[in-house]
């Protein structure tokens, strides 16, 4: 797992901002989604893939835990899978990858391929919503229905977990944001490749995009509303 290191000023940067550190103390899960973007087969499983993150293995207990947290408090469970449309892939890593990466890319996350499926050892259910997206980001209009879903089932708040934390994660946590979504970013349930990625992406989101949380602090959010109610 990622070790996360917050500076201190970019932590007294958000308490001077807001009078503390996080946004959120309370959580109600009937309106809360947990979702898991992109933790597959392509990105998970050992040796399957150039598009592998080892890292992100070391967050299956994590996400597991809030999925069987939230489903008990009859909260929602989406997740993601992410596939490269050859059209638009060709063009938009041009200069960015190799034509080899590219090619592995497009072929590794073919809908209905094994590197597609979701990662064997995550908690999916029947009945979570599980949506395709042909974009780094789940929100951005065309990429996937997942708005809509979450929209018709009442989900105003989203509780962001999966890989890559500076990619896929923070494109989508940035465009939920923006369409008007309360985003909450798990900092021990996102990986990436390196620590320094990882952490770069929180700082940049805990200012003024997501309250950034661990799971613990994410459970005890949930306990804290559900408590409340009861």
């Amino acid at each position: 797992m990622h070790e996360v290191v917050i500076p201190k000023e970019i932590k007294e940067a958000c308490i001077k901002r807001r009078g503390r550190l996080h946004v959120f103390d309370k959580l109600d899960s009937r309106s809360t989604a947990l979702v898991v973007i992109d933790m597959q087969n392509s990105w998970l499983k050992p040796g399957m893939s150039p598009l592998e993150i080892p890292e992100a293995r070391t967050i299956v207990d994590n996400i597991n835990a809030l999925a069987r947290t939230i489903r008990k408090a009859n909260g929602t469970v989406a997740w993601t899978q992410s596939t490269f449309p050859e059209d638009w892939t060709s063009k938009a890593y041009q200069g960015f990858g190799s034509q080899q990466w590219i090619k592995n890319a497009i072929h590794d996350t073919e809908v209905g391929s094994q590197g597609f499926q979701i990662y064997e050892k995550l908690d999916w259910r029947e009945g979570d919503i599980t949506v395709t997206k042909n974009r780094p980001s789940a929100f951005i209009q065309g990429s996937s229905k997942l708005e809509s879903e979450l929209r018709s089932r009442g989900c105003d708040t989203i509780v962001i977990t999966g890989t890559l934390t500076n990619a896929c994660c923070e494109s989508s946590a940035r465009d939920a944001a923006a369409l008007g979504f309360r985003v909450v970013f798990v900092s021990d349930g996102t990986a990436t490749r390196t620590d320094i990625e990882h952490n770069a992406a929180l700082i940049n989101l805990m200012q003024l995009v997501a309250d950034v949380r661990t799971t613990e602090e994410v459970i005890q959010c949930l306990a804290s509303r559900r408590a409340e109610i009861l």
